[in-house]
Parts: C-alpha cells; sequence; structure tokens
C-alpha cells in the first residue's frame, strides 16, 4: 500500500493511485524548504523525518512554530494554496526527510471534487491551528522559567539535552540572551549544568516543579 492509502484510506481508488504515483524526494538534513516571500508550489506531505518552520522577527530573534513531521501539515503551505498568499516564515529539514509533494493544480482539483481529502486537509490544519493556539497561549501566560524547564525535560536523551541556546530559544519564544540568564540560574540552584552545544539535567525533580509552576 502507497502513502496515500495510509493517509487517505477513504479516498477513491483512481485518486489514491495517482497520488501513490508521485515521486518521493530525499532531502538532506539542513535543506531550506521555503523561506519568506516564496510562493506555494504543492502540498507537501512528510513521509520521514521532521521540518521546522521558523518565524524571524524584525530584530532576528527567531521563534519555532511548529515541526512538521509524519501524519502533519504546514498550516503555511495550506494558507498558501488556498489563499494565494506568500509564505511569512522559513521551513528547513531538521532531520534527513522523505517527502512527496502535490502539485498545486492537483491539490486543488482534489479540493474540489473529493470530499475525503477536503476533511484530511482541514483536519490537518485545524489540528495545527490548534497548537499554535497553544504556543502562543504558553508564550503569553507562562514563565520563560517554565518554558525552559518544560522544554529540557521533553528534549532530554537520558540526562543530556544536545542544542544550542539560540535553537532553544526559537524553541520556547524568547531571546538567546534570556535563555542563557535562566540556564546560569538553574545552575546556581543545581538544576542543570552546561557545556558547549549541551545541557546536563541534574535535578530532574526540581526541573519538573518548575515546569508546572503557576504563572
Amino acid at each position: 500500500m502507497g502513502w496515500a492509502g495510509t493517509e487517505l484510506p477513504d479516498l477513491d481508488a483512481g485518486a489514491r493511485a495517482r497520488l501513490d504515483a508521485l515521486p518521493p524526494r530525499d532531502i538532506p538534513r539542513g535543506t531550506r524548504l521555503f523561506a519568506p516571500g516564496d510562493i506555494a508550489r504543492g502540498f507537501a506531505v512528510v513521509l520521514t523525518g521532521r521540518v521546522e518552520v521558523h518565524l524571524t522577527g524584525p530584530s532576528g530573534r527567531e521563534i519555532l512554530l511548529y515541526a512538521v513531521e509524519p501524519g502533519q501539515s504546514c498550516v503555511q503551505t495550506t494558507l498558501g494554496l488556498l489563499g494565494d498568499a506568500p509564505y511569512t516564515a522559513e521551513a528547513l529539514a531538521v532531520t534527513d526527510c522523505r517527502v512527496v509533494s502535490i502539485p498545486a493544480p492537483q491539490f486543488h482539483d482534489l479540493m474540489n471534487q473529493s470530499a475525503p481529502f477536503r476533511g484530511f486537509v482541514f483536519r490537518a490544519f485545524a489540528a495545527r491551528m490548534a497548537d499554535m493556539t497553544a504556543l502562543l497561549e504558553r508564550v503569553a501566560f507562562t514563565r520563560v522559567e517554565a518554558r525552559l524547564a518544560a522544554a529540557l525535560l521533553e528534549l532530554a536523551q537520558g540526562d543530556t539535552v544536545q542544542i544550542t541556546q539560540a535553537d532553544l530559544a526559537a524553541r520556547i519564544g524568547t531571546a538567546r540572551e534570556v535563555v542563557s540568564r535562566r540556564l546560569d540560574a538553574m545552575a546556581r540552584q543545581g538544576q542543570v549544568t552546561t557545556d558547549r552545544g549541551r545541557i546536563h539535567l541534574i535535578d530532574r525533580d526540581a526541573l519538573a516543579r518548575l515546569a508546572t509552576a503557576a504563572v
């Protein structure tokens, strides 16, 4: 069974066969898939790997809007195809990826003619918008220390997080300098130690309490 049969089991056989015939592309880690001002040329379906979508402000500060993994969708692409709007963010493959792109004309034909395909697109879009609303709530209403502690616990492999402070800042929606100061404070309190590109978790219980602390 091809990818369309897995993701779109209710799609009619002819449409499913046409989608399964689309050639997948292998995208190396570090590849930029789109940038601000680009026009969406197709609806990308991630088969394997992870793509992260970042928004960069005038100051150069970045925030991670969302990640696209197998079975998920890209809000920026959906908006671009449905609203004829250019991209406003940047997408990078953070792992080696395999991606299928449904060309824009075929995407629009399926949206017009196939209720199962429309349902797939809109369900994925709604789920992604819910994720972005949750991100907005965390950035607006949760303290930086709590967001940082939660991110460290989520990203840890064993007791080590391998990430730059700039990437960590983008992930939690703050500035690198703020992350640096908060990590220094956590280190003084015996919760973490830091090394170049690595953070070692020393007191997981304290970090868990901090991650769930009230605003």
